[in-house]
């Protein structure tokens, strides 16, 4: 238990670490391993509020086209977006994802020292390279003023892409990137020393490397975001 939590960095819970114990052919209660985990000080961090974007009626909003049905039949279906910062040494940081909610998968995502337009347009070339034109999928985000902008939106048009927005001040309709944005800060920013900004950028591409390939989730049958999709997609 202790050999999976460090390997973790201490973000793996009592069903997770169950879980992983179980793929080492250790059958054990997951309630035993929440007290054994209890009595060993193994435990997981607390969360913060995300970063707001919204700037006023500036620009045209979309429909709320997602209306909170987060779940998809297959890849490529349904994509949310939004933006969260991190504050250290005196300085921010933003991070600009796009995710899947087939598989939670982190598809794109592009890091900037300021909450810049071309940070988002940058993201979104990334995640076009990904997937042909005219699948009609669905990519959600909040009111924020980079989402408003004509060309963000010229761009999802040209693409063949609907836009979807939440309703003005309603987080729970991108509850599921708020929830990714929540495991990253318990995850990472609170669960880890930092020397420098630059040390904590090369954690976080490390990171978000890990959360698609290595971090399981009970959703998917506690596989990995890319575990699951490249099972279910020979399957």
């Amino acid at each position: 238990m202790k050999q999976i939590f460090t390997d973790n960095k201490g973000r793996y819970g009592y069903r997770r670490i169950t879980a992983e114990l179980k793929k080492k052919g250790l059958v054990i209660n997951h309630k035993t391993v929440m007290r054994l985990m209890k009595e060993l000080n193994l435990h997981c961090f607390v969360r913060i509020k995300k970063y707001n974007s919204y700037r006023g009626d500036v620009g045209k909003v979309a429909p709320n086209l997602l209306n909170r049905e987060f779940q998809a039949a297959k890849p490529n279906e349904k994509w949310v977006t939004d933006i969260t910062e991190f504050h250290l040494y005196g300085q921010k940081i933003y991070l600009s994802p796009i995710l899947d909610l087939y598989n939670g998968e982190i598809i794109s995502y592009d890091i900037s020292n300021h909450p810049r337009f071309s940070q988002v347009m940058g993201m979104l070339d990334r995640a076009f390279k990904k997937i042909p034109d005219n699948t009609g999928l669905i990519l959600h985000s909040d009111q924020g003023w980079q989402y408003r902008m004509a060309a963000y939106q010229e761009a999802l048009v040209g693409k063949g892409i609907h836009q979807s927005m939440s309703r003005k001040a309603t987080c729970l309709d991108n509850a599921v990137v708020e929830n990714f944005f929540g495991h990253l800060k318990s995850e990472l920013l609170y669960n880890q020393e930092f020397e420098s900004v630059e040390h904590f950028v090369q954690e976080l591409h490390a990171y978000l490397e890990y959360y698609n390939h290595k971090r399981i989730k009970k959703k998917l049958n506690y596989m990995s975001p890319i575990e699951y999709r490249l099972l279910q997609e020979t399957a």
